[in-house]
C-alpha cells in the first residue's frame, strides 16, 4: 500500500504501542530555549536522571531575549534569571548552547533549518507551539509543553497519539505581491483555527512546489493557528539544494548519500488521505486579520464582516472580535490607521522576508507617528541583510533595525505594545494581548504589507506600492 511522509516516518521512529493506544515516538532532534526547560532541567534534577542523549539536544535564547541591546546582564530581571538557568544547565548536561557570542543565536525555528539541524525524515520535538515550521523540510515536528520536554530530555521519546492527514493542495500560480503569509492566512479563513484538530497538514500542489524553502518554512509555521497537530512539505530538490553545506547538515559524500535517502522520505503516488482540500492560488489576494484569532481575515480590499452573516457556532466570537477590535461590520480594512509596525517573528523574519519589505521600503519614509521595527530572526540573518544593505534601506526608511529574538511577537520581553495602539505585524498570532498590552489590537499581514503599512501609516494594499 502507498505510504504519505507522515506514515514513514512515524512508522520508522515507533519504539512500541503503549497500552494507552498511542505510540512511544523516538525524537531525532530536540530544540530547547531559555522559556520551557528551566523547569523541565529542575524536575530531571529532582529525579535524580540524566539526559539520555545530550548530542540530540540544542538550545538558543530567544523569546525573552532584548533586541535593543543584548548586553549582559540583562535589565528584566527575570530574563536575566532565566538565561542564567539555561546556560547553567547546558554546562552540566553537556548540551550545545547557541549563545549571544556564538554568531548562531536567534528564534529557534529560524536557526534549526539554517544550521541544518532540520532535516527531511527526521522527527523534532520543542517546547514551543510553533515547532511545526520545520516540517517544510520534510520533518514531522511536534510543538510540546514542559512536561514533555522533560520527558524528551530523560529518555528521548514521546507519547503520541497518530493524527489523521489532510492535504492541503493549492493550484495555479501566485500573482505579484501575495506572499507564502497571505497563502496560510487564507487556508486557516477557510478551514478555520479548529480545522485541522486532529490532523497533519500535507502542503503540496504547484504554488508550494514552486516556493523557496523560506516561504515554505514560513506556511508551516502556521499549521498549529489551524489547529493542526503538525504540518510539512515532501522534500525536493529545493530542500536538498537549502541544506547543501549547512554547517549541521551532511557533507560531501556523506551529503549525496543522505539525499538519497532523503528523496525515499516522500508521500508516494496512490497514497491516501482522510481529506483533500484544494485552493485556486491564482485567486488569494494580500490577507489582513481584522479580529483576534488568525481564522478571522480578510483580503485587504474587502470590507469586515457582519457577526449576523457568521455560522451559528462563530457569531459570538466574531461580535467578541468586533468589540475588542473597535470594528463595525461593513468598515474597508483598508485605511485602518496603524501605531506600530513589526516585521520579525519565527513566522516572518528570515532573509527574503526582510528582502520583500526593504523592496516596500526603498526610498520611501516611515509615516510620522508610527513606531517601526524590523528584528532579524536570527544573527545569521541579520549578517546576511547587513551584507546586502538592507538595514540601511530600513534605517533611511525610519524603521529601527534590531538585535535577533522573538521580540514583538509575544511580548515577553522589552518589546510591547502600549494601551491600545494597532499593530500592523508580520508576526503569526493576534490574540488578545500578545503583543504585550491586554488591550492592544495586532494585525496579521505579510512583511510586505507590514512595510506599506508602515510608510501610509495605514492598511494599504502592497500591490499598489509595488506597481
Amino acid at each position: 500500500m502507498a505510504e504519505t511522509l507522515l506514515d514513514k516516518v512515524w512508522r520508522a521512529h515507533t519504539v512500541r504501542m503503549l497500552p494507552s493506544g498511542q505510540t512511544q515516538l523516538f525524537i531525532s532532534l530536540h530544540l530547547i530555549h531559555e522559556v520551557t526547560s528551566p523547569q523541565a532541567f529542575q524536575m530531571i534534577r529532582e529525579a535524580n536522571l540524566k539526559v539520555r542523549f545530550p548530542e540530540r539536544t540544542f538550545a538558543t535564547i530567544d523569546h525573552i531575549v532584548p533586541t535593543a541591546s543584548q548586553l549582559r546582564p540583562f535589565g528584566d530581571v527575570l530574563a536575566e534569571e532565566m538565561t542564567v538557568h539555561l546556560v547553567r544547565s547546558c554546562k552540566e548536561f553537556g548540551i550545545h548552547f547557541f549563545d549571544l557570542d556564538s554568531g548562531w543565536q536567534g528564534i529557534v525555528h529560524v536557526i534549526g533549518p539554517e544550521l541544518g539541524l532540520t532535516q527531511p525524515g527526521i522527527t523534532i520535538a520543542c517546547g514551543d507551539s510553533h515547532t511545526s515550521t520545520h516540517g517544510a523540510l520534510g520533518a514531522l515536528a511536534f510543538g510540546i509543553g514542559t512536561s514533555q520536554v522533560r520527558d524528551v530530555l530523560a529518555t528521548q521519546c514521546l507519547a503520541l497519539a497518530k493524527p489523521k492527514i489532510r492535504q492541503i493542495r493549492v493550484e495555479g500560480r501566485l500573482t505579484r505581491g501575495v506572499y507564502a503569509k497571505d497563502v496560510i492566512l487564507a487556508i486557516i479563513q477557510r478551514l478555520g483555527v479548529k480545522g485541522g484538530a486532529g490532523y497533519a497538514y500535507e502542503y503540496a500542489g504547484p504554488v508550494v512546489e514552486a516556493m523557496s524553502m523560506e516561504e515554505r518554512l514560513t506556511i508551516c509555521n502556521m499549521s498549529i493557528e489551524g489547529g493542526a497537530r503538525l504540518g510539512y512539505v515532501n522534500p525536493d530538490a529545493t530542500t536538498f539544494n537549502y541544506l547543501r553545506g549547512r554547517p549541521f547538515a551532511p557533507q560531501g559524500e556523506a551529503f549525496d548519500r543522505a539525499v538519497a535517502c532523503w528523496k525515499s522520505m516522500r508521500t508516494e503516488s496512490g497514497a491516501s488521505f482522510d481529506d483533500v482540500v484544494i485552493l485556486d492560488g491564482g485567486s488569494i489576494q494580500p490577507v489582513v486579520t481584522w479580529g483576534i484569532n488568525p481564522g478571522q481575515s480578510v483580503e485587504v480590499n474587502e470590507r469586515i464582516p457582519d457577526p449576523a452573516d457568521a455560522p451559528e457556532t462563530e457569531r459570538t466570537a466574531w461580535a467578541e472580535a468586533l468589540a475588542f477590535m473597535s470594528f463595525e461590520p461593513g468598515q474597508r480594512i483598508g485605511g485602518t490607521r496603524i501605531d506600530v509596525a513589526f516585521i520579525g517573528s519565527c513566522t516572518n523574519a528570515r532573509l527574503s522576508d526582510l528582502r520583500a519589505a526593504a523592496e516596500v521600503a526603498r526610498g520611501r519614509k516611515v509615516a510620522k507617528g508610527v513606531r517601526a521595527l524590523v528584528v532579524p530572526g536570527s544573527q545569521a540573518v541579520a549578517k546576511a541583510a547587513e551584507a546586502e544593505g538592507l538595514h540601511e534601506i530600513f534605517e533611511k526608511a525610519g524603521f529601527a533595525w534590531r538585535n535577533a529574538g522573538c521580540s514583538l511577537c509575544l511580548g515577553m520581553n522589552e518589546d510591547k505594545l502600549k494601551g491600545r495602539e494597532v499593530c500592523a505585524s508580520s508576526s503569526n498570532r493576534n490574540f488578545k494581548g500578545r503583543q504585550g498590552s491586554p488591550t492592544g489590537r495586532t494585525l496579521l499581514m505579510s512583511p510586505a504589507m507590514v512595510a506599506a503599512a508602515a510608510i501610509a501609516g495605514e492598511v494599504t494594499d502592497v500591490r499598489k506600492v509595488l506597481r
